[in-house]
């Protein structure tokens, strides 16, 4: 039986990651839960959109409000590989979202370091999960580019 926990969830997330990776893509995957369901799913899709706003989170939400028939996420989970950047951080609060998951820090766009009191004030944070697993393909990607 599997456990559906922040581990399970967030190794989810990772998995689109690695799709973006596999397009070319920034390696940031997300999965939005309700009611221990996954909703959503989504990838970084800013360079196959030329779209500098389809970021993985921006799809999530955008799914995520499909599904449910309505725009806010009041009883949802995001999880998202790397921290949300600040717009993604705002349209977070925008929908409203009751929990946001994610893995690895974001010290130069991460919305803790720009614009920390744009989430809704309810919105509870878990920073660190499966870090480690992110980082990595992260920084596997960007060598990529370098070599």
């Amino acid at each position: 039986m599997t456990i559906l926990n922040d581990d399970y969830f967030m190794k989810q997330a990772l998995s689109e990651a690695k799709l973006a990776f596999d397009k070319g893509e920034v390696p940031v995957g997300a999965i939005i839960v309700c009611e221990g369901r996954i909703i959503a799913r989504a990838h970084n899709l800013t360079e196959t959109l030329n779209d500098v706003t389809a970021h993985a989170e921006m799809q999530a939400i955008t799914a995520a409000a499909s599904v449910l028939g309505g725009k806010y996420l009041i009883d949802c989970t995001l999880y998202v590989t790397v921290e949300p950047c600040p717009m993604c951080a705002g349209a977070l609060a925008w929908a409203q979202i009751d929990r946001i998951v994610y893995g690895a820090d974001d010290e130069k766009r991460g919305y803790t370091k720009l614009t920390p009191e744009v989430l809704h004030p309810k919105t509870k944070v878990q920073a660190g999960v499966l870090s480690e697993e992110a980082v990595q393909l992260m920084k596997r990607f960007f060598k990529g580019l370098r070599d």
